[in-house]
């Protein structure tokens, strides 16, 4: 956010200048994963963390889904540790022909991109195809102990952070026991020590894989000390649905009214290896889901399967419609038909293209097509095969497009109405746009800085909307006050979305909410009690990821005709250090508030989409219904509940990690 000017881009830095061949490092072996974990699990939090299961848990789906294994065991031990077992036709511990003194158990638990995934020989589809899922476990965990019974003999070897402790052990003869077992227990000293594998999610996990292949028994146990209270995860549980996803999708909407009688469920084969299977319903009286999968992984943020069901849907009903003689199906959109679906999709596909090592989106650009033809065809005899379904199914969808085209006209027009409605002491002053897009709603504290704000703002595509002070905490607030409370009310109507149940996202006015508080510690209360109501009233906004942080800055530094901003007190000294080298005729000045920066000033700094940045709020979890978000609601209520001495509890629990207080 600096504005000054002549910048030397080669100017010495603050490093040594001092750079030769001694200067590069090579890192070998697992030393790049424990150097950078967040390059191959995402990060060293808790998804990360429950990550190492996924990989391990995949591997055992492949060997399964390949037709090799029948049963999987997954214990949860009371010391942290997890231990995963198949009786597929375990790891190979012969030599490897490149390497003639390793085992290949020892090539592919310590060298990356290693794994019989890469040729297709071995392994028709499979969840893992980087060859680094077990061997990032391994780097990443404290120890890991594998065993392997092969050939009725039993091997077993040693790990710890990526090396092997032992060599391979011939442990003798064994007998009815085949596959292969992986125990492991992450390594505090990535992932710190406060983290633990959460039973409820390696079970919700496990239940996943049970439904994605009905050809698997999956058995779970769980040390009992490690449920806690109120925890309704079992001990020990036999998952297998022979139905496999109809029967999730069966549980998912019992009792609930569905526009058609019976789901469209089935599966097929795909064009070039591979299959589909699907089950779809369409309830009316609650929120629907899509969880899709590509050989058994979750992939949260969809990807180009996804596309060829809605492809196949929109179209198969499009046609139906144009065969039944109704000319109204032209407006038909898949907002209509997907809007409130319910629906779980796996696909099994060679050489898949995932989006990064943690494959929340499939990427691979012919699933688009090849899903689309085998559904198609599917939907296309559902239909013709049921007319009265077929009729209910597209007089829905007729239904929500004559509903979204009624909304559309009416936003077009509400935007002119919504200034007369708001009266607030500094009331909405809107934008020029008519449509959503680009638009941006900049909710400010009080009228010095929204009176800043509307100057600064760009008036076709911002809106500036002035609070004042502090609103009401709606996590420790009756709901008879948060309804009555007059701000809430004048933002809610602004935003035009409506709340809770009723959110509706084709009526939100604008494409990005914007909080713009003071960068100091009241304006973080402030932005943290307007994301709290977000969190409570309108979470499919933070989810389709509309709500934003700005961040102004709290200083102003000026020296000769160089000026530059600083966020906080640590940019502050590093930029007079660095930058003014240390001058002591640097004028530094505080900014109290956002109305005492000049219009310019906070264009430049905080509204211009230029030069600004801008944190967007997401919530931690993806979308994944197996995924909750039971820890995040939890988090919140704890924070900003009613009980202060849950607050007391968690603030002395972290104190320890706090390094910069602000007081």
């Amino acid at each position: 956010m600096s504005t000054k000017p002549n910048d030397d881009l080669f100017a010495s830095g603050g490093a040594s200048s001092d750079y030769s061949a001694k200067d590069i490092e090579v890192l070998e072996g697992l030393e790049p994963v424990r150097r950078r974990p967040g390059m191959y699990v995402g990060g060293t939090d808790e998804k990360a963390f429950h990550h190492l299961a996924a990989e391990v848990l995949d591997n055992s789906m492949d060997e399964a889904v390949a037709g090799h294994a029948s049963r999987i065991d997954i214990d949860l031990g009371e010391d942290g540790s997890l231990s995963i077992r198949d009786n597929g036709r375990g790891i190979p511990v012969d030599a490897h022909p490149k390497f003639k003194t390793i085992s290949a158990l020892e090539v592919i638990m310590t060298t990356l991109h290693s794994g019989g995934k890469f040729g297709g020989k071995v392994y028709e589809t499979s969840g893992g195809l980087h060859g680094v899922g077990v061997s990032v476990v391994n780097a990443l965990s404290e120890w890991c102990d594998v065993e392997v019974a092969r050939d009725r003999n039993l091997w077993r070897q040693t790990y710890s952070r990526g090396k092997p402790t032992s060599k391979l052990v011939d442990m003798g003869p064994v007998h009815n026991r085949r596959g292969t077992t992986i125990a492991f227990r992450p390594d505090p000293q990535i992932f710190g020590g406060e983290l633990a594998f959460r039973p409820a999610r390696l079970y919700r996990m496990a239940r996943s894989k049970a439904y994605l292949y009905r050809g698997v028994e999956i058995r779970w146990s769980c040390a009992p000390s490690l449920l806690k209270s109120g925890d309704t995860t079992p001990e020990s549980d036999t998952i297998h649905f022979p139905n496999g996803l109809l029967d999730f999708l069966n549980q998912e909407i019992e009792d609930a009214d569905l526009v058609t009688p019976t789901p469209f469920a089935g599966a097929g084969e795909l064009e070039g290896g591979g299959k589909v299977e699907w089950a779809i319903a369409w309830p009316t009286d609650r929120d629907g889901f899509i969880n899709s999968y590509c050989n058994t992984v979750p992939t949260p943020e969809g990807g180009t399967h996804e596309t060829g069901m809605r492809n196949a849907l929109v179209k198969g009903l499009k046609a139906y419609a144009e065969l039944a003689g109704n000319r109204k199906a032209g407006q038909i959109t898949a907002e209509d038909v997907l809007a409130n679906i319910t629906a779980i999709l796996s696909v099994f596909i060679r050489e898949p293209q995932f989006q990064g090592q943690t494959k929340e989106r499939l990427a691979s650009p012919e699933a688009t097509r090849v899903v689309e033809t085998a559904m198609r065809d599917h939907f296309d005899h559902w239909l013709s095969g049921a007319p009265q379904v077929a009729d209910s199914l597209l007089a829905y969808a007729l239904l929500r497009a004559e509903e979204r085209i009624r909304r559309k006209q009416e936003k077009e027009t509400g935007r002119k109405s919504a200034t007369r409605k708001l009266r607030l002491p500094g009331k909405l002053t809107d934008c020029a746009n008519a449509g959503t897009a680009g638009t941006e709603l900049f909710i400010v504290e009080g009228d010095s800085a929204g009176g800043s704000a509307k100057m600064a703002r760009d008036r076709a595509n911002q809106a500036v909307l002035p609070l004042r002070g502090k609103i009401l905490n709606v996590a420790s607030a009756a709901q008879d006050k948060t309804s009555a409370n007059q701000e809430l009310k004048d933002l809610v109507q602004a935003l035009g979305c409506g709340t809770g149940n009723h959110y509706r996202e084709e009526d939100l006015r604008y494409e990005k909410i914007v909080v713009m508080t003071d960068a100091d510690v009241d304006g973080a209360h402030i932005a943290t009690l307007l994301m709290t109501f977000f969190f409570h009233s309108m979470q499919n906004l933070i989810h389709q990821g509309h709500l934003y942080l700005a961040m102004p800055p709290l200083y102003r530094l000026t020296h000769k005709n160089t000026t530059v901003y600083a966020q906080n007190d640590a940019e502050k000294d590093r930029l007079i250090a660095e930058m003014f080298k240390g001058s002591d005729k640097v004028d530094v000045g505080r900014f109290k508030g956002l109305g005492e920066m000049s219009a310019a000033q906070l264009k430049a700094t905080t509204m211009d989409p230029a030069t600004r940045t801008l944190l967007r709020v997401k919530l931690p979890e993806g979308k994944d219904r197996f995924i909750g978000l039971e820890e995040t609601t939890d988090l919140v209520d704890r924070l900003m509940g009613k009980r202060p001495e849950l607050r007391f509890e968690y603030i002395q629990k972290h104190a320890s990690t706090v390094s910069d207080l602000d007081v």
